[in-house]
């Protein structure tokens, strides 16, 4: 049996020893029959990420990786990790060490009994992140889920481990805009969750400032649902509505009691808050023409620079 552990790296230079050394540490957990393949995946690096894995690469021929010509971003990043593993079971971790390697062997252990497709992982709290970021994402998931057909774990995180089937079935997913996240939940495998205490970087600072996570956030709810759209048509409506009551209340008032319509200020607010409105609806419609256009380009979703995934 060969296990595939796939690391998205982008500017990890500082870690990627230290993670090296403690996947050599659990490895000897795993069942004697059991083969580890690392694959690196260097996301456009401006560092010296690449050299380290080269570096490991000529020590180790279990190490292999993949490197693009520039920043695609995690989600290509753990793609092209997907399509170069050759495993039975792909586990995919970040090289931070955020992810606690030490849980591999335990998760190793539930999938090869064949109950589950995929052990999966969440945070069961966000100590050391700032509250409001902390505030917002707990928003998202309860909206995500809210609004989407597929549900997503608060705190899930993309270290898992998952069988060749369930992988097969990921890459078959073609869209060019890919949350993982969703697309994980969405085929429906089964899953087993455990949890860990949220665990601060082995160095350096996250790579996720606070707008890439709203942008992030907005992708996940855009791409696993229409409701967004459903939800501005309705207000919508509801305008249209109240907009033809006051329009006969107006007029009533003239004609019964004669008086000009007063109240230049409160005309002002509304004006602006049906202009407020009519944006956000046509933001939430650009955001799914924006999918569309990107689809009908057919880009590919990486260009590889250079690699090296054959197994000796």
């Amino acid at each position: 049996m060969v296990l595939s552990i796939v690391v998205p790296c982008y500017n990890e230079e500082s870690n990627i020893d230290v993670f090296y050394e403690e996947i050599c540490r659990i490895s000897p957990e795993l069942p004697d029959d059991t083969s580890v393949e690392l694959i690196f995946v260097n996301d456009g690096s401006k560092d010296n990420t690449l050299l380290k894995i080269r570096e490991l690469t000529n020590k180790d021929e279990s190490v292999r990786y993949v490197s693009f010509t520039r920043n695609f971003g995690k989600e290509s990043a753990m793609l092209a990790g997907f399509e170069a593993a050759s495993g039975d079971y792909i586990c995919v971790m970040d090289a931070d060490l955020q992810d606690p390697p030490s849980m591999i062997p335990e998760m190793y252990a539930l999938i090869c009994t064949g109950e589950y497709d995929r052990i999966a992982t969440r945070r069961v709290n966000r100590k050391g992140e700032p509250p409001v970021r902390s505030f917002f994402a707990h928003m998202f998931y309860r909206m995500i889920n809210k609004l989407s057909d597929v549900r997503i774990v608060d705190g899930a995180r993309d270290f898992s481990i998952m069988s060749r089937r369930m992988i097969d079935s990921i890459i078959d997913l073609k869209e060019k805009t890919r949350f993982t996240k969703g697309l994980l939940e969405w085929p429906g495998y089964r899953t087993k969750w455990l949890e860990f205490k949220n665990r601060e970087r082995n160095k350096g600072r996250s790579k996720w400032s606070f707008f890439k996570l709203f942008s992030y956030s907005i992708e996940g709810i855009v791409s696993f649902s229409n409701k967004p759209l459903i939800i501005s048509a309705l207000l919508g409506v509801i305008l249209c509505i109240i907009s033809l009551v006051m329009v006969f209340v107006v007029a009533l008032r003239r004609i019964i009691f004669g008086d000009p319509v007063e109240g230049w200020a409160s005309l002002v607010c509304i004006i602006l808050f049906v202009s407020g409105l009519q944006h956000l609806s046509i933001g939430i419609i650009g955001s799914y023409l924006a999918r569309l256009f990107i689809e009908i380009k057919g880009r590919p979703l990486y260009i590889i620079d250079e690699e090296k995934t054959e197994r000796k």
